[in-house]
């Protein structure tokens, strides 16, 4: 009673820092005393508590210095024009009839080569809602159609800071992850795609008509989504020619996209994650200086504050990066890293462990993780969060070896990744809905969200039934051959006690 007492306080504090605009630092420090709190309540050591959380903390550097860099290295993209090359020559091949499927598309292929969905979704998501409304697209489904494409990226790129985070809670290979992750991604992405197609054909055929069906669905549209539609439109007008605006603030010369070109070929060729950022930082230093004519003492500043366009209309879309921007997310890696010290010490998450390890022997760890990570989702408002707190509770479902780290570093990343932003009071999909103007309601357009944990959970679902009657079979036909009866997990942790890893 007490464990559930501290966890709703918890919640709650969360709750009230996401209503009220605040930063969830604060709220997680908060946290912090509430944990160690409960385990000087249940006589737990206070310098045994700090011990293992300091020991957590420590644990979480390499990725705290991997997002240091990937801070640098979004500023310089930024500076050096890389992003402004990208989004003015793709975004040119957009047109009335295919803006929500190419919306999708360019948005995926941006979130891939910077990781981040907000960095996409302020940058190619902007420009695609405002160019999607210029042209009378529906602003419900393109919000969520970028909302989606964002997230595809953020969860498979090699600079993603949720992949390299799940990376180093699973003590895993990144690349080998991005290989499943691209095979497991790839029916939903096309399913996606299709769902996008047809949304488009639908659309045009309804302008076209201006009648009967189509005026129906004008006058929904005009319902629901009106008001992102007038919030948008100031906005479209303003920016619809983006090569003349970039151009303007600029030199766009081929070599400004050396530095994208660098991460591609680096990550096909599986270079350390950190070695391949290092080199695209160089890159994106040279051409800082040798295209774009900028001085040192700028170029030093912009690392550590993020650029700044003196155009204000290029400084909506491209400011931001450096390294303060990624100081929230460390704050919440390193905290959240403190709580996982705290709960293997205090035994807090002991007995909702076991109730996930008896889920998970009834419809597997996959399915057990994705309904951990709805719920972690829905309580940690943050992806961050959900993803540590999924990877804390779910672990007594998977072994140490290689194979099972392997297996619960790609259901992190097909739960707790993509279902994190579909919860309406998370930051991780209001962010990139407030900074397109879309609809909550376009939560509901983010189809690949959708489909990747459902196309899991089936295909689990799937293997089980199918494991199941194979097993049946042979022992039907082999009576002798029957597999020994092995004792549950559940009735071994209660007959033994429960002992949390010391990794957790």
């Amino acid at each position: 009673m007490l464990e559930a007492g501290t966890m709703l306080l918890f919640c709650a504090v969360l709750f009230a820092s996401v209503a009220l605009g605040w930063s969830i630092i604060p709220a997680l420090f908060v946290g912090v005393l509430l944990f160690m709190g409960y385990g000087l309540v249940r006589r737990c050591s206070l310098r045994a508590m700090a011990s293992r959380a300091a020991g957590s903390v420590r644990s979480a550097g390499t990725v705290v210095v991997a997002f240091v860099l990937i801070g640098v290295l979004t500023s310089l993209w930024r500076a050096s024009g890389t992003i402004a090359f990208i989004v003015a020559h793709s975004t040119a091949v957009i047109h009335a009839a295919t803006v929500i499927p190419l919306s999708f598309l360019l948005c995926s292929a941006m979130s891939v080569l910077v990781g981040s969905s907000f960095a996409s979704a302020a940058t190619m998501g902007t420009i695609c809602m405002s160019l999607g409304l210029s042209m009378q697209a529906n602003p419900v489904m393109l919000g969520g159609v970028i909302l989606a494409g964002v997230y595809v990226g953020d969860r498979c790129s090699p600079v993603s800071t949720s992949a390299l985070l799940v990376k180093q809670l699973t003590h895993t290979n990144l690349f080998n992850t991005i290989a499943r992750m691209l095979r497991t991604g790839a029916v939903p992405f096309v399913l996606s795609c299709v769902v996008y197609v047809a949304a488009a054909v639908v659309e045009w055929l309804c302008a076209s008509g201006g009648s009967g069906f189509g005026a129906a669905s004008a006058a929904a549209t005009a319902v629901s989504a009106g008001s992102a539609r007038a919030a948008v439109s100031t906005n479209a007008s303003s920016i619809t020619d983006i090569g003349g605006l970039f151009s303007s603030a600029f030199d766009l010369h081929w070599l400004t996209l050396v530095p994208a070109l660098l991460v591609i070929v680096l990550a096909l060729l599986r270079v350390d994650v950190r070695l391949l950022m290092l080199a695209s930082i160089a890159a994106s230093v040279a051409v800082c200086v040798g295209v774009q004519h900028m001085e040192w003492a700028e170029l030093l500043r912009l690392l550590i504050f993020g650029y700044h366009a003196q155009n204000p209309q290029v400084a909506a879309l491209l400011d931001g990066g450096g390294i303060l921007s990624m100081l929230t997310v460390m704050a919440t890696v390193c905290i959240s890293s403190a709580y996982a010290g705290i709960f293997a010490e205090t035994r807090m998450l002991a007995r909702l462990q076991q109730v996930i390890e008896m889920l998970g022997h009834r419809i597997g760890a996959c399915g057990a993780t994705m309904i951990t990570a709805t719920c972690a989702a829905a309580l940690a408002c943050n992806q961050t969060l959900t993803i540590m707190l999924t990877h804390q509770l779910c672990g007594g479902l998977y072994g140490d070896d290689e194979s099972e780290r392997s297996a619960q570093a790609i259901d992190l990343e097909d739960s707790a990744v993509v279902i994190a932003p579909l919860i309406p009071w998370s930051i991780a999909g209001a962010v990139p809905l407030a900074t397109i103007n879309a609809p909550t309601l376009s939560l509901a357009a983010a189809t690949f969200l959708y489909l990747l944990p459902l196309s899991r959970m089936l295909a689990s679902a799937v293997r089980r039934r199918s494991g199941f009657r194979t097993r049946h079979r042979s022992q039907n036909q082999n009576p002798g051959l029957a597999i020994p009866h092995r004792p549950k997990p559940m009735l071994h942790m209660f007959a033994h006690g429960f002992h949390p890893k010391s990794g957790d």
